[in-house]
């Protein structure tokens, strides 16, 4: 009779040893999550609700290109990042990334590798709310920064809630400051011109055809915060509109045309074959040589380098070598 149950114990423990080596496999996270810390943390407040969160987090992982920027501006360097890797990263954070891992896209995180790099705090976007919040939450303490809203959504924001999670205030007020004396010299530079001229900002990619930037936009608001008038076609609420028509082509005319230009071959071709049209070359902005053809990577983005970089082209067309 002992020795039946002591078999019987005996093959329900290797049993249960492949059922968790099994799970673990398949990343089961009721089984193989990091618990979250319960003592020597602090509780913040986000979309989510209330995560406790170490003091001083060292294994930082971020999924949304902004937070990446972000965190780095803050002195804190991320030991991963979510980053689509079909486009490179951009030029002004290439020499900051260095030792830093990715974890596949923003928009499908690798969540096994996310497991294996035993991350203490993981910095998310809205967006995974409702697909990987869950799971990526059990990993480690998952905070959402920004709202869910894109049109309610400022760069400036997020870097305040991004600095209260990381107890970078201070260096987040400085930041801000910053920013503000660069518009106000930008605006004083311009003088009673930037009530004179119309700012366009537009693009074309293949899946997205010809598109411009609205008010809500980071360049966008930029822009307003400097006082540049807009075209009327890019005033509103709006970040971008998508697929405009050749034969609309003039929506995106403006006394200056700042053009954001991608790297990839398709997108070049593109642009190729947008300026080989006769609707091209009637644009006001065309015909006056006052077409800017800007880097895409930093005038889509919302980070505080990428905003900065903004700032100087506007010095560098708008005031440098004006032609208007």
């Amino acid at each position: 009779m002992f020795l039946r149950r002591f078999i019987y114990l005996l093959l329900l423990g290797v049993l249960m040893f492949v059922l968790v080596s099994a799970c673990s496999r398949n990343l089961n996270y009721s089984a193989t999550s990091l618990k979250q810390p319960t003592q020597n943390c602090r509780k913040v407040q986000h979309l989510m609700g209330k995560t406790c969160i170490p003091l001083r987090p060292q294994r930082v992982i971020t999924i949304w290109s902004s937070f990446l920027a972000d965190t780095l501006a803050l002195g804190i360097k991320p030991i991963a990042t979510g980053y689509d890797s079909s486009e490179p990263f951009p030029e002004y954070l290439r020499d900051k990334v260095d030792g830093v891992d990715l974890i596949g896209s923003v928009n499908e995180p690798n969540l096994e590798k996310i497991l294996l790099l035993k991350p203490d705090l993981i910095l998310a976007d809205p967006y995974i709310l409702n697909v990987y919040y869950k799971q990526i939450s059990t990993i480690a303490p998952t905070v959402i920064i920004g709202h869910p809203d894109l049109l309610t959504r400022r760069w400036e924001q997020d870097l305040v809630d991004l600095g209260k999670v990381l107890n970078k205030e201070e260096a987040v007020n400085q930041l801000i400051k910053e920013y503000w004396q660069r518009i106000e010299k930008l605006k004083q530079a311009l003088g009673s011109r930037r009530h004179q001229m119309q700012i366009s900002v537009a693009s074309t990619k293949v899946l997205s055809g010809i598109w411009s930037y609205g008010e809500k936009s980071p360049v966008g608001r930029i822009l307003n915060d400097i006082g540049l008038e807009r075209p009327s076609s890019q005033r509103g609420n709006f970040f971008y509109i998508e697929n405009i028509s050749e034969e609309r082509l003039s929506d995106i005319d403006g006394d200056v045309l700042f053009f954001l230009s991608w790297g990839s071959k398709s997108a070049k071709e593109s642009l190729e074959k947008l300026q080989q049209k006769p609707l091209w070359r009637q644009l006001k902005a065309v015909q006056r040589n006052q077409v800017y053809f800007v880097d895409g990577l930093r005038w889509h983005e919302g980070d505080i380098f990428a905003i900065n970089t903004i700032i100087d082209d506007l010095f560098r067309y708008l005031i440098d070598r004006p032609r208007f």
